[in-house]
């Protein structure tokens, strides 16, 4: 431990158990080693990590996974929410599709629904819900779910149709409250964080929407998209140069623990 200059851990937001492990965990290892400790969020650990690793200035950022769908860009020492989810997250979505379809989870749900859009030949008609900038996805879990044995019985559409016509869907609804919020901060540059980021049919739409902008896009791959230590490290490590540690009384968890909570500190 004698090369660790500090500990830091995910505050939230996220599911109560780990989080309350997390942070047991990292206030007893700052105790017995006398290590100062951070708590970070876990989205400005992803668009951190991505500003990093990108080397994106000031983008708007899509932030997409199993538990968040939000459109953020940062404005006066904040990453304000610009636009979100009002029901359940993109990667929600995916992984309940994928359970209607039967599909496997090795080595994710939503890896095996890129895959079979791939081979998608029609489109199936399913809900677009954009609301102003936020978006909604669980009616379209209950549209295929009404429907999906039917047109899988009569065979007008194929599984492969159903995961095409569900990615074209969800993330045109993305790029859209996405070139919202570009246009609203006149941003000139895009940043996708977060585990659905990966995949290769968001990026190449966003790509596009991206060109007829004259802006940029930025994403990573895998390894930095989804969910990793070093994400909370690399913004632990900023927070913790520019405001010092985190008071002991508030190393806690927190659920919901919104990104625009954060005062961010080390940028102007």
């Amino acid at each position: 431990m004698k090369d660790v200059d500090v500990i830091c851990y995910t505050k939230g937001p996220g599911m109560g158990a780990p989080l309350t492990v997390v942070a047991l965990v990292a206030r007893t290892v700052a105790q017995l080693y006398n290590k100062p400790i951070v708590a970070v969020n876990h989205c400005i650990g992803h668009i951190e990590m991505g500003r990093l690793i990108t080397g994106s200035k000031n983008p708007t950022v899509l932030y997409v996974s199993g538990g968040n769908t939000q459109v953020i860009a940062y404005a006066k020492q904040r990453y304000r929410i610009f636009g979100e989810t009002i029901d359940i997250a993109v990667g929600n979505c995916l992984d309940r599709f994928a359970r209607l379809l039967k599909l496997s989870n090795d080595p994710s749900p939503g890896y095996n629904i890129e895959q079979l859009a791939k081979k998608g030949q029609k489109f199936a008609p399913l809900p677009y819900v954009v609301k102003g900038m936020d978006v909604s996805f669980s009616g379209i879990l209950s549209h295929v779910e009404d429907r999906l044995q039917g047109w899988l019985d009569s065979k007008e559409f194929s599984p492969e149709d159903l995961c095409f016509s569900l990615q074209e869907v969800v993330f045109a609804m993305l790029i859209e409250i996405t070139e919202r919020a570009m246009a609203h901060t006149c941003s000139n540059e895009v940043l996708i964080v977060g585990g659905v980021g990966c995949n290769e049919r968001l990026q190449q739409m966003m790509n596009i929407m991206c060109k007829e902008r004259n802006a940029i896009l930025y994403a990573t791959d895998e390894r930095f998209c989804i969910d990793n230590g070093l994400m909370i490290a690399v913004a632990g490590l900023l927070q913790y140069k520019s405001n010092g540690p985190t008071p002991w009384l508030q190393t806690t968890c927190v659920q919901r623990y919104r990104t625009d909570d954060v005062l961010i500190s080390w940028r102007k």
